[in-house]
């Protein structure tokens, strides 16, 4: 038997280096990857990391245009068969860098995507933040959101994660499900790119 495989994109909004979102982002991944193997599914792992694209995402806005850097990071998240996204929670709610990523793709983009959401603070009183802030984002974005949502606070860091290994778990294994139950993405079509020369599509035959 053959074995499937699915792209998944992990986007990272954490503003420190190292940052306890990457480090959340890391476990999800590394928990998915291993829910889609025991699927039978070999995983494509692609990060984003935001702040590398915070100056990108400012003059994407004012112009209306990606440079070539953001683009390969939209191409990277809309092309993927699944997607994790993982943001710090700031006055309530996600950071202004994770928005911005979101508000520069197309409203289409992730419709019908699989999408598993997590979010790391100081405190553990941010935890609603994933239902009252990201996860009417996505359903906004028509993307089809795992049940469970990760918030890791500080003291999931420090000493007992508190259950962090369980919600992972449960986590990963329902964004399995859904990337298992859904066929990969159709790749892209080169005469969506009005910039690509017509010789450069010949080549590609």
């Amino acid at each position: 038997m053959s074995t499937q495989t699915r792209t998944l994109a992990v986007v990272s909004a954490g503003l420190s280096n190292p940052s306890s979102t990457r480090l959340l982002a890391d476990r999800l991944t590394a928990a998915t990857v291993e829910a889609l193997r025991e699927r039978g599914i070999t995983a494509t792992v692609e990060v984003v990391e935001l702040r590398q694209h915070a100056r990108d995402l400012a003059d994407n806005l004012l112009t209306g245009f990606p440079n070539a850097s953001l683009r390969e990071a939209v191409d990277t998240v809309t092309g993927a068969d699944g997607l994790i996204a993982v943001t710090p929670i700031f006055s309530a709610s996600f950071s202004g860098l994770f928005k911005t990523f979101f508000d520069v793709l197309d409203k289409d983009a992730l419709a019908g995507r699989p999408v598993l959401m997590g979010a790391t603070a100081g405190t553990a009183r941010h935890s609603l933040a994933l239902e009252h802030a990201l996860r009417p984002l996505f359903a906004y974005l028509r993307a089809v959101a795992a049940p469970t949502a990760v918030f890791a606070a500080s003291e999931d860091w420090a000493g007992g994660d508190g259950g962090l290994h369980d919600r992972v778990t449960r986590a990963a294994g329902e964004l399995a499900d859904l990337m298992a139950g859904r066929p990969p993405a159709a790749p892209a079509d080169p005469f969506d790119d009005p910039t690509t020369s017509f010789e450069e599509l010949l080549k590609g035959r």
